[in-house]
């Protein structure tokens, strides 16, 4: 079968690397793809928003599958599209359909369903310009710190943590009246602060059956000790060590049923991923949001740990029997370490040139922000490239991945060197 990834970062390159093994792959397409799906795939220069282009791309491809990566085509109805229209509607698309991708696209709308459907997570308020002064009201009635999320898309970064109620009253200003992040903050969700460790789960389904996939937990901020801005992610460990059966059995059964649950009982089209961003308080784990797709970069290190056929897994979620199949997962660790661009997750320049990508060796390397430029691989984004490694456990898998990234460079290059140091 032809088979096409919408993206172009890491997780597009991984979804690409293991589909490339399936037998049952004919020719893989990644549209924009970057440096490293060139080397597998053929790259299609597609803009992931352009439903009329991938239509025309799909048709004259005789593509079969789709798998969509990012969030933005997901929000703004690829899957309704796809269904509406009689010459793509046999083609299976691996995402959900648009109400069920504004559990991602509105915080408010998620917050919503939780409560409806019973899932544990922090008591939240919504405000929008005209309830600005009863949203710092509502602030005066919180404990520090104080969590202010944007209610749209706002690329992983809509969301603030602030320690000081006057600070908290003026950016919630900032985020409404001034449009901090855009037409992304028009509501704010206002929510308690939640004290305990993340981690992600990730749920495929077919919006009745799922599967639990391995977990991780990403390293969201730039700096060291978990410190700086929030960034897209600076690498990823999976299994979370600390996720052991009890805490899984309490995660299944009061927020991964009722979660899919939820979607059949609101008969939403949801043929794909659920990301579960969680935290653990004590011992009881609460949702902290909800995305409708796999994680960047915990797609670097789920994935690569999935044994089973991936285009067989994807068939049966089209076909609504993903019972019909058994999940095989690699018992060992994988990490993965995220390179990024100089000034990254602010002002950074592209188009350095990367070497010694061909020197690594017992590692995976993933492209993230990455094109090829006369022949040369060079930076083209603000995460650059992940290395992925196996061990026994954690720490000997991230051995691996940094002895492997310190044989990359490129100019201005950073990485954090202290993921897992929490988890020991």
């Amino acid at each position: 079968m032809n088979i096409l990834v919408l993206g172009s970062g890491g997780r597009e390159h991984t979804f690409a690397y293991k589909l490339a093994q399936s037998k049952k792959c004919n020719k893989l397409y990644v549209a924009p793809g970057n440096a490293g799906t060139s080397q597998i795939a053929e790259n299609i220069d597609l803009k992931v928003t352009d439903f009329e282009a991938i239509k025309k791309t799909v048709l004259a491809k005789d593509i079969e599958m789709v798998i969509v990566g990012p969030e933005d085509p997901l929000v703004e109805g690829i899957y309704d599209y796809f269904q509406a229209d009689q010459e793509l509607q046999s083609v299976k698309l691996i995402g959900p359909s648009k109400r069920g991708a504004l559990l991602e696209g509105s915080k408010e709308r998620a917050k919503e369903f939780m409560a409806m459907h019973k899932i544990p997570t922090a008591a939240y308020e919504s405000f929008t310009v005209e309830s600005l002064e009863a949203g710092k009201k509502f602030l005066e009635t919180l404990k520090a710190p104080y969590v202010l999320k944007a209610d749209g898309l706002a690329a992983g970064k809509g969301v603030l943590i602030l320690e000081n109620l006057d600070e908290a009253k003026a950016e919630l200003e900032n985020m409404l009246s001034n449009q901090k992040f855009g037409a992304a903050s028009e509501t704010v969700v206002i929510e308690e602060f939640l004290d305990g460790i993340e981690l992600s789960v990730f749920v495929l389904t077919d919006g009745k059956n799922y599967k639990v996939l391995p977990t991780a937990k990403d390293y969201k901020r730039i700096g060291e000790g978990d410190t700086g801005l929030n960034t897209g992610g600076m690498g990823a460990i999976s299994p979370v060590p600390f996720a052991d059966e009890v805490l899984m059995q309490k995660i299944e059964e009061r927020i991964v049923k009722p979660t899919v649950e939820g979607l059949q009982k609101e008969e939403i089209d949801y043929k794909g991923f659920v990301f579960i961003g969680l935290i653990k308080v004590g011992d009881e784990p609460y949702v902290i949001e909800y995305n409708v797709r796999m994680g960047d970069p915990e797609t670097e290190v789920v994935l690569p740990r999935i044994t089973s056929d991936l285009v067989e897994v994807f068939d049966k979620v089209a076909e609504g029997k993903l019972n019909e199949i058994n999940l095989e997962i690699d018992k060992r660790s994988a990490t993965t370490v995220m390179t990024v661009s100089g000034g990254y997750p602010e002002a950074y320049e592209k188009g350095k040139e990367i070497t010694g990508i061909e020197t690594i060796e017992d590692s995976i390397v993933f492209h993230a922000g990455t094109k090829l430029e006369n022949n040369k691989v060079v930076t083209n984004g603000g995460r650059v490239i992940a290395i992925t490694s196996f061990g026994e456990d954690f720490n000997e898998a991230l051995k691996k991945s940094y002895q492997n990234v310190e044989k990359l460079h490129f100019d201005k290059m950073y990485y954090r060197k202290d993921l897992g140091k929490d988890l020991n």
